[in-house]
């Protein structure tokens, strides 16, 4: 259990050599600058593929040490990508990092059939907050990938955030599958599939965890709601991960905790091979920089869960 993106470095710290980030269509001021701050805390090591001579320019612009970083000329944004999926199939880099391309173009290499990264399940977006009046860390998924997940996919979405917590070294993270209340209701799916999900768990299908479900938000971060209205469940209060009915409410209530709350967030793409950084221009530096922090701890994540 971590309470603060401070013992999330410590432990990227203690991971031994830096890892290596491959970051696509490099050729971008936004990625590089936030690739530059991690890379002098000496957390990363960046493989640059994209434009030679824009990316040199960059790195002189901003100051970032050009020593010994590898960078592999390809222009082509489309190309670009490809390359950089590949090296990580060679072994050559530990995570991906979206630079001056579009989402898709990089996720289209991703999840090629033959040359991509996919491991089997639907990817899926973890945001990993620090919020002030919690009590420790708190992840947030989907809020960034599947409009309207079905249960198949919110099984996979499930098993990509704990495989994230996991690889931070959570033994069992307790999973919240959201709801407006606490019981199934016919009417409400979500509902519907809160059960199941939580039955998914119970008999081994979704493992290295505790899901309970359905369950609302306040009973899931609050231990004193949760007695008040007689609810019994090692989750609540205690909730680790919290999983969304849909894309717009994870997507909402993320940013509600960042706006509002005041919350410090990272957000990857989970459920490749390797974790994949895709920060919006919109987003800070430091969600930017927790996000580069928060791959390079989460690149052992393990794919059997």
């Amino acid at each position: 259990m971590y309470k603060n993106w401070g013992e999330v470095m410590s432990r990227v710290r203690l991971g031994g050599a830096p890892k290596r980030v491959v970051l696509a269509a490099a050729h971008d001021e936004h990625s590089l600058e936030a690739v530059r701050d991690v890379a002098r805390d000496g957390l990363i090591r960046p493989i640059l593929v994209g434009h030679e001579a824009r990316i040199k320019t960059l790195c002189e612009k901003l100051g970032l040490d050009m020593f010994g970083v590898e960078i592999h000329h390809q222009p082509d944004p489309a190309v670009a990508a490809s390359v950089s999926v590949s090296l990580i199939n060679q072994g050559l880099g530990d995570f991906l990092m979206k630079g001056a391309l579009e989402t898709a173009v990089l996720l289209k290499a991703v999840v090629d059939k033959i040359y991509g990264l996919g491991c089997g399940r639907v990817m899926s977006h973890v945001a990993l907050l620090e919020v002030p009046r919690y009590h420790k860390m708190l992840a947030v998924t989907d809020g960034g990938m599947i409009p309207h997940p079905t249960l198949e996919q919110k099984r996979d979405i499930v098993i990509n955030a704990v495989g994230l917590l996991s690889s931070l070294g959570y033994e069992q993270p307790l999973v919240a599958a959201l709801a407006g209340v606490e019981h199934v209701n016919p009417k409400m799916p979500e509902t519907i599939d809160g059960d199941a999900l939580k039955k998914m768990n119970q008999e081994g299908v979704i493992t290295n965890c505790l899901v309970e479900g359905p369950i609302s938000m306040d009973l899931s971060l609050s231990r004193e709601k949760a007695a008040i209205k007689g609810y019994s469940s090692l989750v609540a209060g205690e909730a680790d991960i919290l999983v969304s009915p849909d894309l717009s409410t994870g997507n909402c209530v993320t940013k509600a905790m960042v706006e509002v709350g005041q919350a410090e967030m990272a957000g990857l793409i989970m459920g490749a091979r390797v974790p994949v950084v895709v920060t919006s221009r919109a987003s800070s530096a430091r969600e930017k920089y927790l996000s580069l922090v928060l791959a390079a701890a989460g690149c052992g994540q393990g794919l059997d869960l």
